[in-house]
């Protein structure tokens, strides 16, 4: 009985992966969904549109970019949870995916049970700028301007989880500072008040501040990554400028609902570098001073487990309050 047992398990295990195999050799055959939990023209925005382009010309079918936009990347992403399991509906999430268990009370899903990653896509750092309004132009006076006025600066992000957010946390928390966060439903209406003088600091993107710094309307304090970034040789680290270890960049990654048959997950993955090693698109995305990656899906889910450990980290060290 026993050795009958067995043979059953082997055989519908081997019939699973026959399967399997016969649905990644069929995917995909109809419209792909990428779900981009931001409103369009960020940098994950433009990230995503880049790679549905190479990667539907390559699978002869269309991959549609999906903007949901709002709460913190939240709904976006339990759209994706919720989905079929089928290779249809993705997800490109950004660092909010890794910090938002470490900010929120609670969520309606658990990203490491309940997504699968596929590849880690891009890495970019941000950039520091103030209004010209405010007398600073490095890091060093901008520290000093506002420990000598505690709540009276104001910053903008994307919101609550967003990079802009996080990476203005980290800074706070490691120059001694009290600044104040106002929070936007995206990067995009943030940014138009810190060029208008409504706010007075800002992490931004180096693609949406460069024209932006070349024309005066912004001051470059710092680049938040570790080394200088090629598209702005001329403007120091934050660490460089000020304050030593300070490291903190925003990243992309590729992921499907959890239970998604693994021969799609590695088609999905294969095409993905595929379109990244694709010179146009390689010079696009290192335009936004990204570094293209594309990892393995289990790198993905390693640097993904990293991250959500160093976010709650900082989240507690740094005394981020948890948003109800």
């Amino acid at each position: 009985m026993r050795i009958q047992s067995f043979s059953t398990l082997g055989m519908w295990a081997i019939l699973a992966t026959t399967a399997n195999n016969a649905i990644a050799q069929d995917y995909p055959n109809r419209v792909v969904r990428l779900v981009v939990p931001y409103l369009s023209g960020g940098s994950t925005d433009i990230i995503a549109r880049i790679l549905s382009a190479r990667m539907g010309a390559s699978f002869g079918q269309q991959v549609i970019v999906d903007n949901r936009g709002g709460g913190a990347s939240i709904p976006g992403t339990e759209a994706v949870v919720r989905a079929a399991p089928d290779g249809y509906t993705l997800l490109l999430a950004n660092i909010a995916l890794g910090a938002n268990p470490s900010l929120f009370r609670k969520l309606p899903y658990d990203a490491e049970r309940d997504l699968a990653p596929v590849a880690v896509v891009a890495i970019m750092p941000t950039v520091l700028v103030s209004h010209p309004s405010i007398p600073v132009r490095n890091v060093k006076e901008l520290i000093a301007f506002a420990k000598a006025r505690p709540g009276a600066v104001y910053y903008g992000s994307a919101g609550n989880g967003s990079v802009n957010h996080l990476t203005m946390e980290v800074f706070r928390w490691m120059a001694g500072i009290d600044v104040v966060h106002v929070p936007y439903k995206g990067g995009a209406p943030a940014f138009t008040d810190v060029i208008g003088g409504q706010l007075s600091l800002m992490f931004p993107t180096l693609v949406m501040s460069s024209y932006h710094i070349k024309s005066g309307r912004l001051v470059p304090l710092g680049i938040s990554s570790a080394k200088r970034a090629s598209v702005m040789p001329d403007v120091p680290t934050v660490a460089e400028a000020g304050l030593p270890g300070f490291d903190v960049n925003e990243w992309q990654i590729l992921n499907v609902p959890a239970r998604t048959p693994a021969p799609i997950i590695d088609k999905l993955q294969l095409e993905l570098v595929k379109a990244l090693q694709n010179p146009e698109a390689k010079e696009r995305i290192m335009g936004l001073g990204a570094e293209p990656i594309g990892s393995t899906p289990r790198e993905a889910a390693a640097f993904l487990k990293n991250e959500m450990a160093r976010w709650a980290r900082v989240a507690k060290e740094a005394r981020i309050p948890l948003v109800e």
